[in-house]
């Protein structure tokens, strides 16, 4: 490994401290040198505030530190645009610092190139594409949000080994491991919404918050295009604003009322084909900020994504266990023909088979 390489890898794991509350915004971490040695760090801590060049900036100027002649390093290109801040680029220029290393050109229109060119003609040597690969799989939430408009969605299923994830009545407690739920309290804190349908919650009641590990609460978003769901389920009795329901636009407004009257986001969505037509309640979902999201069940919901092409991966938790009769998760296997399989681990007693669509 190379010392851009090393200094890069070192921006990724700052970057990942903001990953439960940066979102819509990117990860980024920043590492500034100076005749070899680290002399400041930073990264991006929650949407609104500073950027990770600029608390890496701030940290070596509190220090007495001169940047003059330093050298940064950052996994996405400094913004060169005055959004809730102003331009990193600005900033680095004004310092004076004498090389930057960037992993990844940042896709969003506003910077785009824009942030390098700047700093360029400043007479800064810009270095582009360290570790890239890794970099934009560091941000491919973000990636997919400014570049399509839409969230990045990944399908998260815990089924038995024929392919179950409840028996005939609808019922799913406990088929994944101890470890396997850990692991998906944790992916909850890091993913902006969960989602269900209204079977799910009808059988299920899930809470859908973040236990057993520290992190925020995702949102709840919950499809139930003729409101019929009652009120008295879990997801409805959070007093935090997060938890939205997708319905029709054809929804009675008496209802849509009861909803907000509790602080429920209610989204009213375009029907297709007698359905919720899921790329307008995701539009409309990226409109709200929420730039990720995880699909939690039930089968109906996979398979309408799926057969969308709205799904960018798939985390299938298999446990060691036979159902026999009951409900499948996956109706069409053809759908799988997009995906190729990215990775396996073992998580407790079950197998995690992470999949992804193809050319992501």
């Amino acid at each position: 490994m190379t010392t851009d390489e090393q200094y890069m890898t070192q921006s990724f794991e700052l970057a990942l401290k903001g990953a439960r509350s940066a979102s819509p915004n990117p990860l980024v971490g920043c590492v500034i040198v100076k005749n070899g040695k680290v002399i400041a760090e930073g990264y991006h801590k929650k949407y609104g505030e500073y950027h990770a060049e600029r608390n890496a900036i701030n940290s070596a100027l509190k220090k007495g530190v001169s940047l003059k002649g330093a050298e940064l390093y950052v996994n996405l290109e400094p913004c060169a645009h005055f959004g809730k801040t102003p331009p990193c680029s600005d900033l680095i220029i004004e310092h004076k610092l004498s090389k930057v290393v960037i992993g990844v050109k940042d896709p969003y229109h506003e910077v785009a190139g824009k942030g390098i060119a700047r700093m360029k003609k400043a007479g800064i040597k810009v270095i582009t594409g360290v570790l890239e690969e890794e970099a934009k799989e560091l941000n491919k939430f973000f990636f997919k949000y400014v570049t399509t408009g839409l969230p990045y969605i990944t399908i998260k299923a815990a089924q038995t080994i024929d392919g179950k994830i409840a028996d005939d009545r609808y019922r799913s407690k406990w088929i994944s491991s101890t470890e396997s739920r850990r692991t998906v309290h944790k992916l909850r804190s890091v993913y902006d919404a969960v989602l269900v349908g209204a079977n799910t919650v009808k059988y299920d009641n899930p809470k859908l918050n973040v236990r057993d590990v520290k992190g925020r609460d995702p949102y709840r978003i919950i499809i139930d295009k003729d409101l019929a769901l009652k009120h008295g389920f879990d997801v409805y009795k959070y007093a935090d604003g997060k938890t939205i329901v997708i319905t029709s636009l054809n929804a009675y407004i008496s209802k849509i009322k009861l909803l907000q009257k509790k602080n429920i986001i209610v989204l009213p969505c375009k029907i297709k084909n007698s359905k919720i037509d899921l790329a307008d309640a995701l539009k409309k979902l990226a409109a709200h900020n929420i730039a990720s999201i995880m699909i939690e069940g039930g089968a109906f919901v996979y398979n309408e994504f799926l057969k969308a092409g709205l799904v960018d991966e798939m985390l299938i938790f298999i446990a060691p266990d036979i159902m026999g009769s009951g409900i499948t998760a996956f109706s069409d296997k053809k759908s799988f023909k997009d995906y190729s399989s990215v990775n396996y681990y073992t998580s407790g007693r079950d197998i995690l088979v992470n999949l992804r669509k193809k050319g992501n």
